[in-house]
């Protein structure tokens, strides 16, 4: 068992039975995580990498160590949401991620580019290998909990985040379309496969509130995520408004300042994951 490398065309014995004991990274050897929890999406669009950024900052204000993973590789913002650029350095035992003014931790491939546009035109597997790299050559100073802010989809980088990262717990974040449910469905059950615990939905761009009477109007239509949770069993953590304030905050770094009593929920369940 212990020599087994999972690819059975290769075992010379008929063994039902015969696979990795654990694909499992080990961290750096000076990082102290507790908790990790990622937040995914099916699809990109619906504000996943601004409810990572919020979670982050509602454990921060409770007085916990947070940091975030931004493993979006090809389309990473978080930097930008905090207003950091750059790592705090490196030496013989890894790399130190940026410090925003609150003091969250972060690290996503932008903090290591000459030029925060340049594109990353990376084959998949490299993709997938450098996020590995965040969890194993970052040093994690003593966090509480560490968010990792996944790509769309179900594809490599999930995948690798999956099986090489403890992870306690995901949130999936989706917005009203009917189009979204389907691919929500997706997620899910991709977690499932990997046995990774789903914590619950936040859905974003639920509605729009009126600065004048107040109705809430549902700019993407009825929601349809309550079947969904239904059909799976699992809960709605939150439902987040479309809110120009939120989104001016973050395209100016500035998401410590905002409000996340919307996201009580998502937290309690963030921290009662195991």
């Amino acid at each position: 068992m212990s020599s087994c490398d999972g690819n059975c065309s290769s075992c010379a014995s008929d063994c039902a039975d015969h696979k990795p004991e654990s694909l499992l990274a080990a961290p750096n050897p000076k990082s102290n995580v507790k908790k990790v929890i990622a937040v995914v999406s099916g699809k990109g669009g619906v504000g996943k990498s601004t409810v990572t950024a919020m979670l982050a900052v509602a454990m921060a204000r409770k007085g916990k160590r947070v940091g975030i993973l931004d493993a979006d590789i090809t389309g990473p913002s978080v930097p930008k949401a905090f207003g950091v650029t750059e790592c705090q350095g490196a030496d013989k035992d890894g790399l130190y991620p940026a410090l925003t003014r609150g003091g969250i931790q972060v690290m996503s491939i932008n903090l290591l580019l000459d030029d925060p546009g340049d594109p990353v035109v990376w084959r998949g597997p490299v993709i997938a290998g450098a996020v590995k790299q965040f969890w194993t050559d970052v040093i994690w100073e003593d966090v509480d909990y560490l968010f990792v802010d996944m790509p769309p989809g179900t594809g490599d980088v999930p995948l690798t985040v999956f099986q090489s990262l403890p992870v306690d717990g995901i949130v999936i974040v989706t917005s009203p379309q009917d189009l979204v449910s389907m691919i929500v469905s997706k997620a899910v059950k991709m977690a499932n496969m990997m046995h990774i615990p789903v914590l619950g939905f936040v859905e974003n761009y639920s509605y729009l509130l009126c600065p004048d009477c107040g109705k809430k109007i549902s700019v993407f239509g009825k929601s349809h995520l309550e079947e969904t949770a239904a059909e799976f069993g699992l809960p709605i953590l939150a439902r987040l408004p479309i809110d120009p304030g939120l989104a001016e905050a973050y395209d100016s770094g500035c998401m410590e300042t905002v409000s996340t009593d919307a996201l009580m929920d998502a937290v309690a369940a963030v921290e009662q994951a195991e």
